[in-house]
């Protein structure tokens, strides 16, 4: 009995104050936190924050095991840089910031907060029929050799680049990406982006790789295809004025002169987030550019 009467006496010491006491508007400021939280881990999600976010995590890493190594240098050199790592952070990502800001400035909080972006639809980026206006407008363009340079959203948003062009907002179809780069039209110069169904913008400015591995036969366009992709996992279809081939840029890599069916799979690919791709039978794997075709200098 004494035994039991000590581990009930143990027991309840141990626990005693250690849970403390919770007031109404503490649980406030837990919710207020956690909502601050959510807000700043989907601006990382839909920017290129995430890439810079997965980098840092890397240096933290490597810090802990410099701390638990007793590293002494490189604990003094990474402590007199943080500031400078902060401000550059600031700088780099000021038009990311500065959206942010406006964006909350113009958004219905009380709505916000109540749907917390629940309920949404996140199956498939994109619908079977967007795909098939896709396949059939970029063989349309191939056949009669009008250039294009469609870029298809995946899970960063292409904001920043999205303002360099003219807002459309347009439900995607095979005739609005064939009036949009038809030669001498307003729209046709650049680039358009598409994000789920709809053609949100065009005429936008693409970053150019400086990849010195592509061939110099490249022209502005697929240039600048493979630069948007080394900077967002996005998806960028290119048709060349010159020679009419359909080439596809994705993570830092060209692939030229694709069928119907290779544009298809890669398309059906990046539609479905999670799964195995409906890759179409006895579709070949596209092959990796090479020296190619000359291409026009723009985009």
């Amino acid at each position: 009995m004494d035994t039991a009467a000590n581990i009930k006496e143990w027991i309840g010491d141990l626990f005693e104050g250690a849970v403390p006491s919770v007031h109404p508007m503490d649980v406030v400021e837990i919710i207020i936190i956690a909502i601050f939280f959510y807000y700043i881990l989907v601006w990382i999600k839909n920017t290129r924050a995430w890439m810079l976010l997965r980098g840092i995590l890397v240096v933290v890493v490597f810090f802990i095991i410099a701390g638990i190594l007793q590293m002494s240098t490189i604990l003094w050199l990474g402590d007199k840089l943080l500031s400078v790592v902060l401000v550059a952070i600031v700088v780099v990502f000021q038009p990311e910031l500065r959206h942010a800001l406006e964006t909350i400035g113009r958004t219905n909080l009380l709505k916000s907060l109540i749907t917390m972006g629940f309920g949404k639809n996140r199956d498939d980026r994109f619908s079977d029929k967007t795909v098939t206006e896709l396949v059939r407008a970029s063989f349309d363009m191939g056949a009669v050799k009008t250039g294009a340079l469609i870029v298809v959203e995946k899970d960063v948003q292409l904001t920043e680049y999205e303002r360099t062009g003219i807002p459309v907002d347009a439900i995607l179809t095979r005739q609005l990406l064939i009036n949009i780069f038809e030669k001498n039209t307003p729209l046709h110069d650049g680039a358009i982006i598409v994000r789920g169904d709809r053609v949100v913008s065009a005429t936008c400015y693409l970053p150019l790789t400086d990849n010195l591995d592509l061939s110099k036969d490249l022209g502005t366009r697929h240039r600048a295809a493979v630069g948007i992709s080394e900077v967002s996992d996005s998806l960028t279809i290119v048709v060349s004025e010159e020679t009419g081939k359909v080439s596809v840029a994705q993570d830092g890599r060209l692939l030229h002169d694709l069928s119907e069916e290779e544009l298809t799979a890669k398309l059906v690919e990046l539609q479905h987030p999670e799964g195995p791709s409906r890759s179409p039978k006895g579709s070949k794997g596209p092959a990796e550019a090479g020296p190619t075709d000359g291409e026009e200098a723009h985009q």
